[in-house]
């Protein structure tokens, strides 16, 4: 199967930035220990538009990375930015060789 590479924007509402972004600190860290399939998991603010990060991610294949989104550090970063953002905007791609 082919690496999935997955870039993930979030914009977070001005009043949550504070607590989303330790939020997503925490994701990256347990990423890190927790999630076996996971190549490359970088954690980015944008520098052109305020309260926005992103997450460009790579996995061996789409097999691990279900099973991220099925982790227990996933599913409670999901619930702690509910209403806190402004948008999330996920892109699941798969190289062209």
């Amino acid at each position: 199967m082919e690496n999935i590479t997955v870039v993930a924007k979030i914009k977070v509402k001005e009043e949550y930035n504070n607590e989303i972004y330790e939020v997503l600190k925490q994701l990256y860290k347990d990423t890190h220990n927790y999630d076996e399939g996971c190549i490359q998991y970088d954690f980015h603010k944008n520098i052109e538009e305020e309260n926005s990060y992103t997450f460009i991610e790579t996995w061996e294949n789409v097999e691990y990375l279900k099973k991220h989104s099925e982790k227990e550090h996933f599913k409670l970063f999901i619930s702690s930015i509910e209403n806190k953002v402004e948008s999330v905007d996920i892109n699941k791609l798969q190289k062209i060789k």
